[in-house]
Formats: structure tokens, sequence, C-alpha cells
């Protein structure tokens, strides 16, 4: 495929997806809110992926909405929030939500500007990596609006309620280190993408089962009741043992079958 604002490629198993509208700082368009849905779709059908980087081009991640651009068209405006129920997501929430559907680890990296919608899309990943003169902020605020592209679901889990507030109210942009110390980020790197590509490496020599029910698993149990949480540990845990990709973990643990490849991930099982 074709890509006019997005970059995507593979390195072994680990998917590489780059922002690419560096003269506009990695502005979000309605093309590039197409394109980033579209290599969502991609992604969630590879099931030889084992891990996704998002990155931005030209040393920025992004700086949110191109207002000009998207308001330029009514129907571009109308395409990004259309949904035919309340609470079904619209394509502006499809593109931070989506990496949470997508169960194989999802890091960002974060350089430069990370504004607006940037900063909803890095709050969809499961990890960020920011480099220490990163600025980040959710900014709608600043233009009368408030943040609407689902990102509030991942901001809920990882601050207080009373930060979360603060930062949205305001609209203050905050470096890295603050950012680090409000559980926006989750490591701050003066390489920030060789250090993600570590992880990410790290990662892919992981069971894809088990990273795949640890994700899920945690996504679904980090708001449950006590109960429903055990439950569906012990219904994961059978799961994994009873799969190929556990006995494979352990030959390659004990049996000096360190290069023993994986079965593709079973991606069905952990609904």
């Amino acid at each position: 495929m074709k890509w006019q604002y997005l970059q995507y490629e593979i390195q072994n198993g680990i998917a590489l997806v780059t922002l690419n509208r560096p003269e506009k700082l990695n502005a979000l368009n309605y093309i590039l809110f197409k394109e980033l849905e579209q290599v969502q779709k991609i992604i969630l059908r590879d099931k030889s992926l084992r891990v996704v980087m998002i990155s931005g081009q030209g040393g920025n991640f992004s700086a949110g909405l191109d207002i000009r651009s998207v308001m330029r068209s009514r129907w571009q405006a109308l395409g990004l929030l259309f949904k035919w129920l309340p609470g079904n997501t619209n394509l502006a929430q499809r593109v931070v939500m989506g990496w949470q559907q997508i169960p194989i680890p999802v890091i960002a990296v974060i350089e430069g500007c990370c504004f607006g919608g940037g900063m909803q899309i890095a709050l969809g990943a499961d990890m960020r990596f920011a480099a220490p003169d990163a600025r980040l902020s959710i900014m709608e605020a600043k233009w009368g609006l408030m943040p609407d592209m689902g990102g509030l679901a991942m901001l809920r889990t990882i601050m207080p309620r009373d930060q979360v507030l603060a930062l949205t109210m305001t609209a203050d942009v905050v470096t890295a280190e603050q950012a680090k110390s409000l559980g926006l980020v989750t490591r701050i790197s003066a390489t920030p993408l060789t250090d993600a590509l570590s992880l990410a490496q790290q990662l892919a020599a992981r069971s894809p089962d088990a990273l795949c029910a640890i994700k899920m698993g945690t996504r679904r149990n980090w708001l449950a009741s006590e109960r429903t949480l055990l439950a569906r540990e012990t219904w994961y845990q059978l799961k994994l043992l009873l799969g190929k990709n556990r006995r494979i973990a352990v030959q390659r643990q004990l049996q000096d079958k360190a290069h023993k490849p994986f079965a593709y991930q079973s991606r069905g099982k952990w609904s």
C-alpha cells in the first residue's frame, strides 16, 4: 500500500509506524487519520507481528490536529466525529483506542512536541519513551474544546483524577521530566528510538500468547471487580498452559532451544 503521510515497515516482527508530515510537525489531517486507521487494521490482521512502535518523522511526534486543514472541509470534520451510536468510536477515537485493541505491545517514541491529538495517540500506546527535550500537552482547552479522542480511557489508569483535571484544564505544556513524574511517560532516554527498539526486540523474544494475555488481561482487569479479575486471570492462565507457545517458551528456557520459533499468536483466545 502507498502511504501519503505515514511510513510503515516491518523489521524482524516489529511494526514501525512513523507519522510523516515533518513540514507540519506531523500535525494530524484527515488523510493521516485515515491512514492511521488503515495501518491499525493491517497490523491487527498480521499474526506474525510481535511489537508495534509509533514515532514521528523530523524530530517531533505530533503538533496535534491540523485545524486549518480539517476545517477547510465540513465533510472532513464530520468524518472525524461521526458515529452510529454514542458509545461507538468515531474516526478520531479509533486512531487512539485502536492501539489498545491490537493484542501486542505498542510503544510510542516521543521527540519534540507531542500536543493535543498527538498526545492522545501516544496515550493509546502501552508505553511511552520520551527524549529529554520532549514537550507534552493535552492542549484542547486552549481552543475552547475538551479532549475527545478517548485518551481519558488511558489517563484514568495512569494518573490521579485531580492531576488529570489540572493538566487538561490548563492545557499547560510540560517537560519530559514533569511528564515522567505525572505518569504520562514511561521512560526518558537520550536515544528513545534506540531504547524503544531494544525493548521491542526483548519483547519479541517472549511468547506472543503470553504478551497478548498480559496486555488484554491487564486492560480488562484494571478497573474490574476483584472477583472478575481473579476469574479472568485463572481462565487466561489455563489457556496459556494448554497452548503450544507455552511449551515452546519452556523449551527455549530449559532445553537450549533459544532460536526455536514461536507459533503464530492465537489472538482470538483472549476475548
